[in-house]
């Protein structure tokens, strides 16, 4: 009997949701602190906690910067289209990536692009080159670092094609800051983990819902999807489901995990679900803003 993990992204992916529901489904916690601790990066804290959203349990991931390094309110981020959430949400920080940044709408339903005013924030500017170091620095299983370098490698080529530039020549702007590696790496070992620890043959990865209309990031105002995610589901064959709904709910970071990891676009006729992790998205939407993992068994 084969054991697959099969990933629902109902209201999108992030990298912040996508270690949530990695956590929630039982990666050793522990583990994680282990490798983030041996990384060669400074500034950072990780808070794990319990939330809900629309009334539902789910694990939140979230990487704590040591300076200011505040996000854009729903306002900044979709302009007019702000304003049916703003009764109910007078701010909203959105982080990639969390890939939703990180809700990072931005990146994040939760997601993982950081949107930052040029003038108020420094940007940390990093090539793959930089990333391979830190990321090599890290004491981790040789099959997690070897996850985080490909989720790397798929957001670069799309980055790259997206501005014109050789893979090697992109500078991660707003994939690349302290939170964003942090979410990837940490996706990557929990992932590791899980697998190890419970037999994961495959990864169904069906379709990836998205919102429409616009959002903010450092070059302007950006159609969403954003380029670097319909540049990755190009690439990676990946099946796009565009909600009613205005507002980014994948992040490139996103996009980039659900690339890297799925082996099927196909669920099996009928399964066994043996577990669920739920991974909470930082932005309120209509829908619960949760990323569903399931651990499921068929013939």
């Amino acid at each position: 009997m084969s054991r697959q993990l099969y990933l629902e992204c109902y209201s999108g992916i992030s990298g912040d949701m996508a270690v949530g529901a990695m956590l929630d489904l039982g990666a050793d916690q522990q583990v994680l602190e282990q490798v983030l601790a041996s990384l060669p990066l400074d500034g950072f804290t990780t808070k794990i906690t319990t939330v809900q959203k629309s009334g539902i349990n789910a694990c939140d991931f979230d990487v704590i910067l040591d300076e200011e390094n505040h996000d854009h309110d729903m306002a900044w981020l979709f302009g007019s289209e702000a304003e049916e959430f703003r009764h109910d949400h007078e701010h909203f920080h959105d982080h990639e990536e969390h890939d939703h940044h990180h809700d990072h709408d931005h990146d994040r339903v939760g997601h993982d692009h950081e949107h930052h005013h040029d003038h108020d924030h420094h940007h940390v500017h990093r090539t793959m080159k930089e990333i391979r170091e830190i990321i090599g620095a890290g004491q981790m299983t040789d099959g997690a670092r070897s996850l985080a370098l490909r989720i790397f490698e798929i957001i670069a080529q799309a980055e790259g094609q997206v501005h014109g530039k050789a893979p090697e020549e992109v500078h991660f702007h707003e994939v690349g800051a302290v939170d964003s590696i942090v979410d990837i790496v940490s996706f990557a070992v929990c992932f590791d983990n899980l697998a190890g620890s419970l037999g994961i043959t495959d990864v169904i990865v069906p379709t990836l819902y998205e919102g429409t209309g616009t959002i903010r990031c450092q070059h302007g105002v950006i159609p969403v999807p954003v380029p670097a995610v319909t540049a990755i589901a190009v690439a990676n064959k990946l099946r796009l489901h565009i909600m009613h709904e205005a507002g980014e709910f994948v992040t490139p970071t996103g996009a980039a995990i659900a690339a890297a990891v799925r082996t099927s676009a196909e669920l099996p006729e009928s399964f066994e679900v043996v577990k669920t992790g739920l991974g909470a998205g930082k932005r309120e939407y209509k829908r619960a803003g949760v990323l569903r993992a399931m651990i499921i068994e068929c013939e």
